[in-house]
């Protein structure tokens, strides 16, 4: 009697039991918002391994994050200023010296070049993550760009160096800059998500992305101003990065800001954001077989 009681529990027990399928969604569709705020706290720890490894058994350790701006800061001042000679006032570029115009766009340039150079290799580097554990895959490219913004934070402590070198107060356009650096995330979100998704359709992309980085930064209004520039300016309008560079500048030193660039960077960008979330979103249901 008591086996047939417990074969009954056992059979009504099974009815109970809810199964539930994860599959990804078919076609083109939007960031899931909802999805990576439940798993925000994945986030910070993917993006606090990476900032670790970054760093861990380096004799130099976090001092890497401020010799790497100032080495390209000095090696960009010499090429640029002395040899290539952009600056025909000599140590002074409208009146503002060089070393305090390179850097200003220096500093939103590292940060996006960086971010789009990991978050391509990002989610290509986590095959365990991808097919063993279900999250949100855009989280990998995010916790890439995330952990480039400590770099990001502490390239500004040399800007506020070289600005007490220099005897240059900031402006009061300053406070413009959050706002910018906001616009540079999304930038780097968009674009990074974009070719960490191609990078894991077409591996031949992780050789193409250093060359592409390189070339970019020369069209970018690093080392020279937009405005110096007599012909085929409208080209430098398509880059995005070109009004955010231009914008950090302006906020910085207190020079005029080129509004129509920075407006076209601010659409190229939401584009670039919008269009790179749809893409990862539509190429991570086949990474698992991909990677």
């Amino acid at each position: 009697m008591r086996e047939g009681v417990a074969g009954n529990v056992g059979v009504q027990a099974d009815l109970n039991v809810v199964e539930t399928v994860i599959q990804p969604q078919r076609g083109w569709s939007a960031i899931d918002w909802r999805k990576l705020w439940e798993y925000r706290e994945l986030l910070y720890f993917l993006t606090w391994r990476d900032i670790k490894i970054r760093y861990k058994q380096t004799v130099l350790g976090v001092l890497w994050a401020f010799i790497q701006p100032f080495v390209r800061l000095v090696v960009y001042t010499i090429i640029f200023n002395r040899i290539a000679k952009v600056n025909t006032d000599g140590t002074r570029f409208e009146g503002i010296p060089y070393p305090l115009v390179l850097y200003a766009g220096l500093i939103p340039w590292l940060f996006f070049g960086e971010s789009l150079s990991r978050s391509s290799q990002s989610v290509v580097a986590s095959p365990d993550l991808i097919t063993k554990v279900f999250f949100p895959r855009l989280i990998i490219p995010l916790s890439s760009v995330g952990a480039c913004l400590v770099d990001f934070a502490i390239s500004f402590l040399i800007l506020i160096g070289l600005m007490v070198h220099y005897h240059y107060p900031p402006s009061l356009t300053i406070f413009l800059i959050l706002p910018l650096i906001i616009l540079t995330i999304l930038a780097s979100v968009g674009v990074g998500s974009f070719f960490s998704a191609l990078n894991v359709a077409y591996r031949d992309f992780r050789y193409v992305i250093p060359f592409m980085v390189d070339i970019w930064f020369f069209v970018t209004p690093v080392a020279w101003l937009p405005d110096k520039i007599e012909k085929g300016r409208w080209l430098i309008g398509l880059n995005p990065v070109a009004g955010i560079v231009d914008g950090f500048r302006s906020t910085i030193l207190g020079r005029p800001f080129a509004w129509g660039a920075l407006g076209i960077s601010i659409a190229l960008t939401a584009i670039a954001f919008y269009a790179g979330g749809m893409y990862f979103r539509r190429i991570e249901r086949q990474f698992a077989d991909m990677i």
